[in-house]
């Protein structure tokens, strides 16, 4: 039997061909347009500009913020200068003993009103009454003994310096009458003007000492109250201003700049400044602190919000306001504060000020501009705008 194996691997392999299958050629051309079609589109990005690029920079650009105005105009605020004082009597002594001795009587008691010269207390004058009787027995002596000597010297018997020392003796005479006779008045203590008795350290029977503290007497009809005035305010401040007084007890009284000082403290360079309120009817304790407001002139300036107020790059305040659609900053300097606002100089007689958008905005940059909805950015009602 004939190997065939052997010859197997020499027969050359031929491919497989399907001449009359027309699918075959179709597809290939298929495949080949497609892959042309692809290949030119992504071409035409590098050859042909794209209607989108020329779009871009027109859709690049950026509208104007939207800020809101609100139309303030400038009217005249009174300056005022306030600060923080307290209540002064406007007289407080202690009232002492001039002399020794007993306390015999005491005719006032702590906390009552007294007039000047009325009679607070008296002390034992059994000593002095005797000094007294002594002091004037020793008077009429002395001036018997003037007399004789002078008598005698015009008649030629006594000698011009035997009158001198009597006349010596007499003036001692005198001297201890009177002497004993201020004793006498010192031992009646009396009040050295009117005023309230604040204390009171007295007892019947008990031995005080000449100069001894006794008591204390306040007078706060009227009132002083004191405040401390900065170096840079001074020149604001002069006698005779009225100034309007709230104390922290509720009363409000007026009254006028009685005293201003020349010299600063050396701690704060402030100077002392008193203000003389009236308490006739002694109501206004003292010791209280009170506020105080000193009008001091007028100014033109606008009344605004403080949340409108901006602050530069520079540290210095000021308000955003729009000049022809344009954001303009304009510097400002608080010259009043209230509760609801501050007044504000600085800007033109009438400002149309950004209310709200402020702090998105810079100065020159340009912004659309549309009215405040509601409120206003000067904290008065609307009417008083128009």
């Amino acid at each position: 039997m004939p190997d065939t194996t052997s010859a197997a691997p020499d027969t050359p392999r031929e491919s497989l061909q399907f001449p009359e299958d027309r699918g075959a050629s179709r597809a290939t051309w298929i495949a080949g347009g497609v892959t042309l079609v692809i290949v030119a589109w992504m071409a035409s990005g590098f050859i042909l500009p794209s209607d989108t690029e020329d779009a871009a920079p027109q859709d690049a650009e950026i509208a104007p913020v939207s800020v809101a105005i609100q139309s303030s105009q400038a009217r005249t605020v009174t300056l005022t200068f306030q600060a923080e004082g307290q209540a002064q009597p406007d007289r407080d002594t202690a009232i002492r003993a001039e002399t020794s001795g007993d306390v015999a009587e005491v005719l006032v008691s702590k906390g009552d009103d007294v007039a000047a010269g009325s009679i607070i207390a008296r002390l034992s004058t059994t000593r002095v009454d005797a000094d007294l009787r002594r002091a004037q027995a020793d008077l009429d002596q002395a001036q018997r003994e003037f007399d004789n000597a002078t008598q005698l010297l015009e008649r030629g018997v006594a000698t011009a310096d035997r009158v001198a020392q009597a006349r010596a003796a007499l003036t001692t005479a005198q001297a201890q009458v009177t002497s004993a006779e201020d004793a006498l008045d010192a031992s009646v203590i009396v009040a050295p003007f009117d005023g309230r008795i604040e204390t009171l350290s007295l007892d019947e029977g008990e031995f005080v000492q000449a100069g001894t503290e006794v008591g204390r007497i306040v007078d706060n009809r009227p009132l002083t109250v004191a405040i401390q005035v900065p170096q840079q305010a001074l020149n604001r401040i002069r006698g005779g201003q009225t100034a309007e007084v709230s104390f922290i007890t509720g009363e409000e009284e007026t009254g006028e700049v009685s005293f201003v000082g020349t010299a600063a403290a050396s701690e704060t360079r402030t100077f002392l400044v008193e203000i003389e309120v009236p308490n006739s009817d002694g109501a206004i304790p003292a010791g209280i602190s009170a506020e105080i407001r000193i009008p001091t002139g007028e100014t033109t300036a606008h009344f605004i919000s403080p949340s409108i107020i901006s602050l530069a790059p520079s540290g210095q305040i000021g308000v955003k306001t729009v000049v022809d659609d344009r954001v303009s900053f304009l510097p400002v300097e608080v010259v009043r504060a209230e509760i609801d606002g501050v007044w504000v100089s600085g800007l033109p007689e009438q400002a149309d000020l950004i209310t709200i958008g402020q702090g998105f905005v810079r100065d020159g940059e340009t912004v659309a501009v549309r009215p405040a909805a509601t409120g206003n950015a000067t904290g008065l009602p609307q009417e008083s705008l128009e």
